[in-house]
């Protein structure tokens, strides 16, 4: 099935190397500023999506970034976020890139082009019919992500993907795809830049719902936090404050004591 890359089509603007350093940073923000409203467009497709990941994190699944380059970083980023913030197990959200960690910090060469990898990737993690698998593609078309999406197909995994053209092979695959449109790039072919920024939009929004919606926020706190530093352990005391309303002094000395946010609340309770 053919398809047109957005992606990959012909920035609108010419002569870059002619813009001023402010011509250049107003146009870039400008095109920055469609990003947003293309993934509104998409919010359907993201509902389902992300629906499909909370019903399965509750039966005791996983869920996988699957990725190359930029969206394998950009996965990578999401998942490693999981814990720190909602105070989740490692293992609870998983990013997987193409030419392993490596690839995190330096490209690998023709990684993403490997057909077989992908599924070796996550067969290292005993996945099974519990989890959830999203593979994550400016193009659409990185052999890496649609050979692991139709693996996973096969073995009846979830699927669903994160993309920027529509009907692109690796929406196609998907069992849930999300397709968020972002046209062409500010420098011709750069999907880092616009696509990338949509990318980044919509995984925060399926990592952070789906976290909401297993408990792991409290109004709108992040009272699972993992406190691995002076910030954090002072955002913990300060929600301490507000929400029991206590001192400065009793809600360090609670803290302190459970380590723990909402472990802190909960005892406070039953005092």
């Amino acid at each position: 099935m053919s398809f047109t890359r957005t992606t990959e089509q012909s920035s609108k603007y010419e002569h870059l190397e002619k813009m001023s350093v402010a011509e250049l940073l107003h146009n870039i923000n400008n095109e920055d500023k469609t990003v947003p409203l293309a993934v509104e467009k998409a919010l359907p497709q993201i509902e389902k999506l992300t629906e499909k990941v909370t019903a399965q994190l509750k039966l005791g699944g996983r869920l996988f970034y699957i990725g190359a380059g930029t969206s394998g970083r950009l996965g990578v980023v999401d998942a490693s976020e999981c814990p720190p913030t909602f105070g989740v197990p490692f293992d609870l959200v998983v990013g997987i890139i193409a030419g392993g960690d490596t690839a995190i910090r330096k490209a690998v060469e023709f990684a993403e082009d490997d057909k077989n990898q992908a599924w070796k990737d996550l067969s290292e993690y005993n996945i099974n019919s519990n989890d959830v698998v999203i593979g994550i593609a400016a193009s659409g078309t990185t052999p890496y992500v649609i050979s692991g999406l139709k693996a996973c197909n096969e073995n009846n995994i979830t699927t669903g993907c994160i993309t920027c053209n529509s009907g692109s092979p690796l929406e196609q695959v998907a069992q849930y795809p999300v397709a968020v449109v972002t046209g062409a790039e500010f420098v011709t072919g750069s999907s880092r830049m616009k696509a990338g920024t949509a990318q980044k939009l919509v995984l925060n929004m399926i990592s952070t719902t789906a976290m909401i919606q297993l408990g792991r926020v409290k109004g709108n706190k992040m009272v699972d936090m993992q406190l691995s530093n002076h910030k954090l352990v002072n955002r913990g005391i300060k929600m301490l404050i507000d929400e029991l309303n206590i001192s400065e002094k009793e809600a360090t000395t609670l803290l302190n004591e459970h380590k723990n946010v909402r472990t802190a609340i909960e005892h406070y309770g039953y005092k």
